[in-house]
């Protein structure tokens, strides 16, 4: 039994070894679920928007998806498949704030809802991008 269970982890722990921490992969090395977060920017081809701060996303591994767009709070549920995750409707709070905050929630908004996206996580970031080339950049927030 114990022959047969090495047998068959080996290669495959060999194979998983192969990526190393600072590869871009999205795996259980960088996971993307169970993490807050911070949103940094987001670069769309002809500008880069700087996140307020508390600009945040946290994706949960039972498929919901929840945080900050710079003012108000969102929800959302989303599918998490290999580098992909697919966002679903967005719901949000209503809260009025000043023109730069809304101005970058609604570029936020816009990238995330409905969307599928490509992750990419190297060095504690996480970078999506959009199939029309928008990047929302974020950084780990690091527990306390």
């Amino acid at each position: 039994m114990h022959l047969t269970a090495v047998a068959v982890l080996v290669p495959l722990a060999v194979g998983c070894g192969t990526e190393g921490a600072g590869s871009g992969s999205v795996g259980p090395e960088q996971p993307v679920t169970g993490v807050e977060w911070r949103v940094d920017s987001i670069t769309a081809p002809d500008a880069t928007l700087d996140a307020p701060a508390g600009a945040r996303l946290r994706v949960e591994e039972d498929g919901s998806a929840g945080g900050n767009l710079g003012c108000n709070s969102f929800g959302a549920r989303v599918t998490v498949r290999d580098d992909r995750i697919a966002f679903g409707a967005l719901r949000t709070t209503k809260i009025a704030c000043d023109r730069p905050r809304m101005t970058f929630e609604r570029a936020l908004a816009a990238a995330l809802d409905r969307q599928t996206l490509t992750a990419r996580t190297e060095d504690g970031r996480l970078t999506l991008t959009s199939g029309h080339g928008e990047r929302v950049n974020l950084t780990r927030i690091t527990p306390d």
